[in-house]
């Protein structure tokens, strides 16, 4: 049974939109570039062949990915007037000595960490979550270790 897969509707929109080019432009064109590659005959030392091949499964399991995620959507919303953050809050935290960062919390099919998206699930996301401006956290490392975060602000 696969799990839920929370999103927003905009992300929704561009998971539809990526799925749709891979399907409909990307996977028609890397099956005409194994044909071809085909015709060139020895299949073993034909370099084209087995680069499109290797596209293709690259290809392949993201169309998966993609599917899995339009077919085990939840839409997620905002909560109005929240008083501590949660799934779509926007927050701004400092760690001591360090610059204030921003990032806006996700479900983890949206997660981009260089864009300021975090996923929920991520160890600062599920450290923000439930806390309000002013507090502490605790983030725990993948690798055992911690450190401290002081929300500045969230909206």
């Amino acid at each position: 049974m696969q799990s839920e897969v929370p999103i927003t509707a905009e992300g929704l929109a561009e998971v539809a939109r990526e799925l749709d080019h891979l399907v409909n432009f990307k996977r028609p064109d890397i099956i005409s570039k194994i044909k071809a590659a085909r015709e060139h005959g020895d299949l073993s030392e034909n370099f084209e062949y087995h680069a499109a091949r290797n596209d293709q499964s690259f290809l392949e399991t993201r169309i998966k990915e993609l599917e899995n995620i339009v077919k085990n959507h939840v839409l997620i919303e905002r909560a109005e007037n929240s008083d501590a953050v949660g799934i779509l809050s926007t927050v701004t935290v400092s760690e001591e000595g360090g610059p204030e960062e921003t990032y806006r919390i996700v479900g983890s099919a949206e997660a981009d960490p260089a864009g300021g998206r975090i996923s929920s699930e991520s160890p600062i996301g599920r450290a923000l979550m439930g806390h309000k401006a002013g507090e502490e956290v605790e983030v725990l490392t993948p690798n055992g270790g911690s450190y401290q975060l002081r929300i500045v602000a969230f909206h």
